[in-house]
């Protein structure tokens, strides 16, 4: 079976196939698509792999999906890590579409369906939304050691920017409440404690998966999980990394509303507390929690009670 690698650019995609080694190179734009996809097809390739690209990759792998090919957005770190486990340290856009084409010949990374464009608007807002939080941070920063005189105009723009979020989160809601799953969805989330409707919002654009995954695997693909660092006789600090960094980020926030006024993910919290945990441990063990028990909400249908923690 033939696997597919492209290299995204501004200008150009570069492209590698395995297991013939054939390489070439066309436009980033409607003409160069229509070459690719001449090319590819009659391949009948297993996998097409890509990498995110700053949003340069966008139309390409939506006409790659109407093309019904069977196209990848691979997480970066992942190639990068292949790359080096492989040797191949040189970094060009021809190496790099080797690289990914290797990737999909030995990894061979599962082929999940694709947004269709109501859930990429909403991608759209949640990612915008949380791009325009990050700018009024830095702006509320900035006016704690900024001089006087300048105070007015930055709190004219973190009164434009929370204008901005304000907005989006109106659009947001309309969105979620228009489509009859996400307005179930929204229910049922925002029925626990700590939950409001951008956490509700993140999980819906950013983990589909919420309701088909058990505890374990869901935790994992979040990001919330513990993983070990053990060699040997030497046990080492276990922490969390990887998996969905947006998703995580907006849980770490519910999670603070959630240890206050959760009263079982409280209770959940203090005890972590009183065995001599730190907070920062505890928050993400609420985290962990959480996240599981909306999981369990999903894929039960059943809105939140007390007693479901698990």
């Amino acid at each position: 079976m033939s696997n597919v690698g492209i290299d995204v650019s501004k200008l150009h995609l570069d492209i590698a196939m395995r297991p013939t080694g054939e390489r070439f190179r066309v436009e980033n734009n409607d003409t160069g698509f229509a070459e690719l996809l001449k090319r590819v097809k009659k391949l009948k390739p297993e996998r097409i792999v890509l990498e995110p690209s700053g949003g340069y990759e966008l139309e390409l792998v939506q006409s790659l999906a109407r093309a019904k090919l069977p196209v990848v957005v691979v997480n970066a770190r992942q190639i990068r890590q292949f790359a080096q486990a492989t040797g191949r340290l040189a970094k060009t856009d021809e190496l790099d579409a080797d690289v990914l084409a290797h990737f999909a010949e030995a990894i061979q990374p599962e082929i999940r369906a694709l947004s269709d464009e109501t859930h990429r608007e909403l991608e759209a807002l949640v990612t915008r939304r949380r791009q325009l939080v990050d700018m009024r941070g830095a702006e509320q920063k900035r006016r704690q050691t900024a001089p006087r005189p300048v105070h007015p105009n930055i709190d004219h723009v973190i009164a434009f920017l929370s204008q901005q979020i304000d907005d989006i989160d109106d659009s947001l809601q309309k969105l979620v409440r228009a489509t009859p799953v996400w307005r179930e969805a929204d229910d049922l989330l925002q029925s626990v404690p700590g939950v409001g409707p951008v956490l509700s919002a993140t999980l819906t654009a950013f983990l589909p998966e919420l309701g088909q995954l058990n505890r374990k695997q869901i935790a994992a693909l979040v990001g919330v999980a513990p993983l070990n660092n053990d060699s040997g006789q030497m046990s080492g600090k276990r922490s969390i990394w990887g998996g969905r960094a947006p998703v995580r980020a907006v849980l770490y926030m519910a999670a603070h509303s959630a240890a206050r006024y959760n009263p079982p993910l409280a209770l959940f919290y203090q005890r972590l507390i009183a065995k001599g945990k730190t907070p920062k441990v505890a928050l993400v063990a609420v985290m962990r929690k959480l996240l599981t028990v909306l999981n369990a909400i999903v894929r039960r249908h059943q809105p939140w009670t007390p007693t479901l923690t698990t």
